[in-house]
C-alpha cells in the first residue's frame, strides 16, 4: 500500500466524522446565515477549532453561492485547510554544526514518543544521515528497553543507563560519542511527566545546560509528539510543553486510529508551530514529512489532487 493510500486510510474516520456532521447542510435550498452558522458549528464539532471553522465559514460566505452541494463544500474545506496547514509544514532538517545535530523529543507517556523516535531515526537514515539514539527517559525501565529494541531494528547505536539514572549524564555521553564517531543526528528520548511540571522543567533545564557546554546551539530541535486520539487535550499539551520545554516543532501520531484528525488544523491555527511529520501506522515506514495539500484533501474526504 502506498503512503498516499495509508494517509487517506488514516484520515478516513476524520473525513467520515466531518461528513456526518455536515450531512444535509450543503444541500439546503438557501445558503443563508442560519445554514452558515450550522456549518461552522459542524466544523467545530469535528475538532477543527473555532478559528479555523470561522475562517472556512467566511470563505464559503464570500463565494456568494445560491446553493452549495456537498462536493463543493468539501472542496472549499480542503482549500481552506491547506491554507492553514501550508505555513507550518516544515520537515525536520539536520543542519547543526558541529555535529551531532541534537533533537530532544518530548511528550506525555503513551503518546507514541519512543516509537516515533525509532521511525524518525529510520527516516533520517534514509537520507544517509548517521543516527544515534539516547535513552533520556530514565524514569521508566520500559522506555529504555523499547528504545534499545528500536535501535536494533534500525541498526542505530543507543546510549542508555539504568532506570532512575541521570538523564543529563546520558545526553552528555551521547553527544560525546556521537561527535567522536561522526554521527550526524542524536535523537534524545525524554521523560513525559506532565503531572509534575516543575520537575520536568528542572530536568530539561539541566539537559539544556549540559548540551550548552558541549555545543551552544544545541538542542537544535525540541519536538513534541502528540497523540491525535486525545483531541482537544493535545492543544493543552502544546501549551504546557511550549511553556516548560520551549517546543520548536510537532509530530502528530496515531492518526490512523481516530476520528479526531481535525485537531491538527486547530493546532496549526492556534499555535503556528512547525509540523514536521505525521504517523499513520505502526510500521517503520509509517512516519513521513507533513504534506499539507494531501492532508487537507484527506481530511475533507477528497481523493489526491
Amino acid at each position: 500500500m502506498s503512503w498516499m493510500d495509508r494517509l487517506r486510510g488514516g484520515f478516513a474516520k476524520t473525513a467520515e466524522r466531518i461528513g456526518d456532521n455536515l450531512t444535509g447542510l450543503a444541500t439546503r435550498q438557501a445558503l443563508d446565515t442560519s445554514t452558515l452558522d450550522d456549518i461552522e458549528e459542524a466544523l467545530i464539532a469535528s475538532d477543527l477549532g473555532p478559528e479555523a471553522s470561522r475562517r472556512i465559514r467566511e470563505a464559503i460566505a464570500a463565494r456568494r453561492f445560491e446553493q452549495l452541494d456537498e462536493r463543493g463544500l468539501r472542496t472549499i474545506l480542503a482549500e481552506e485547510i491547506e491554507k492553514i496547514l501550508a505555513p507550518v509544514a516544515r520537515p525536520l532538517e539536520v543542519t547543526g554544526f558541529p555535529r551531532p545535530h541534537v533533537v530532544l523529543v518530548i511528550g506525555v507517556n503513551g503518546s507514541g514518543k519512543t516509537t516515533t523516535i525509532g521511525k524518525l531515526g529510520h527516516w533520517l537514515q534514509e537520507q544517509d544521515y548517521g543516527v544515534m539514539l539516547a535513552a533520556g527517559d530514565t524514569f521508566r525501565a520500559a522506555a529504555i528497553e523499547q528504545l534499545k529494541i528500536w535501535g536494533e531494528r534500525i541498526h542505530a547505536p543507543v546510549i542508555a543507563g539504568k532506570e532512575g539514572g541521570d538523564a543529563a549524564g546520558i545526553v552528555f555521553d551521547g553527544v560525546k560519542q556521537a561527535a567522536a564517531t561522526g554521527i550526524d543526528a542524536l535523537i534524545v528520548d525524554t521523560a513525559g511527566r506532565l503531572q509534575n511540571k516543575s520537575h520536568l522543567m528542572d530536568e530539561l533545564a539541566k539537559v539544556r545546560r549540559v548540551l550548552g557546554r558541549l555545543n551552544p546551539e544545541a538542542p537544535h530541535d525540541v519536538v513534541l509528539v502528540l497523540d491525535a486520539t486525545t483531541g482537544q487535550n493535545a492543544l493543552n499539551q502544546i501549551k504546557v510543553f511550549r511553556e516548560t520545554a520551549g517546543v520548536t516543532g510537532l509530530i502528530m501520531t496515531k492518526l490512523d486510529g481516530t476520528a479526531r484528525g481535525g485537531i491538527m488544523v486547530a493546532a496549526a491555527e492556534q499555535f503556528g508551530l512547525p509540523i514536521h511529520a505525521i504517523g499513520v501506522g505502526e510500521g517503520v515506514d509509517d512516519l513521513r514529512p507533513f504534506d499539507p495539500r494531501a492532508v487537507a484533501r484527506a481530511i475533507a474526504g477528497l481523493p489526491p489532487a
